[in-house]
């Protein structure tokens, strides 16, 4: 079956909807999603690297995109403005990437498919990289939920109740890092921070408790990829921004569910 490029795109499609979406709701909750776009577009300068010193393009965006997270968590902090902070950081990531990636010597670089995602061309080992990254996203997220919701809620709260708040940030962090590494190759750095926030959003007004928002957006961003995927074939568009159009679209209709209701 994984021998027909149409199912492996199906099947990372789905896989990366389910690793982003519950993620997506603490990037909602906890208004992270410039931090989101930073760590991606972060993500390219990995690639550069990772071309450069032959090593797995997954390895090298994971690292990088999780130290990008780690400075800017870490300056947000110290005085600095998050909104001056990461822009700064979300586009000069984003600018060194590009030019890192000019400067490899002797690379191959479609440069397009890491902006824009190459689901087409997902193979059996990036199914492997997609699935088991969305499986240790959800297992931390299980593992910390109750944590996580309460240092999402009030850092006053979790430090009496015991919990520190810095370390469950610490934890979304890597979490947030392993869902760019997966995702860049389905829809690429620039779309990572749509397809993290648009389900979550969506599925805001449909559900009346955490756990329901994290399972309608998964639900939403699954539904996302399949109809992108299909308009993608049907109407011969670019697979990764068909994706996102549909994300969009789904949130259009949770507004209008929510007027109706």
């Amino acid at each position: 079956m994984l021998d027909d490029f149409l199912v492996r795109a199906v099947l990372g499609a789905v896989g990366v909807g389910l690793a982003a979406a519950p993620l997506g709701s603490f990037v909602v909750w906890r208004r992270m999603a410039y931090f989101g776009d930073a760590t991606a577009h972060a993500a390219i300068l990995g690639v550069a690297l990772a071309l450069a010193f032959s090593v797995p393009v997954m390895a090298g965006t994971l690292v990088v995109a999780l130290a990008m997270a780690l400075l800017v968590s870490r300056l947000s902090g110290r005085g600095y403005g998050s909104d001056m902070l990461l822009g700064v950081a979300s586009h000069s990531a984003l600018a060194l990437g590009l030019v890192a990636a000019s400067l490899v010597a002797g690379a191959r670089l479609d440069l397009n498919a890491f902006l824009f995602g190459d689901i087409l061309s997902v193979g059996k080992t990036d199914l492997a990289v997609i699935w088991g990254g969305g499986a240790l996203v959800w297992g931390l997220l299980v593992w910390r939920w109750q944590k996580l919701l309460t240092a999402t809620v009030s850092p006053d709260l979790a430090w009496a109740s015991g919990i520190n708040p810095e370390r469950e940030s610490r934890i979304l962090i890597v979490a947030l890092a392993i869902v760019v590494a997966v995702a860049i190759k389905v829809v690429g750095a620039l779309l990572i921070g749509a397809l993290l926030i648009i389900p979550a959003a969506a599925a805001r007004g449909l559900a009346r408790t955490p756990e329901q928002m994290a399972l309608c957006a998964c639900a939403i961003g699954v539904l996302a990829a399949l109809a992108g995927l299909w308009g993608a074939w049907e109407f011969d568009t670019p697979a990764g921004p068909s994706i996102v159009c549909a994300a969009a679209g789904l949130f259009l209709i949770s507004l209008v569910f929510r007027k109706v209701n």
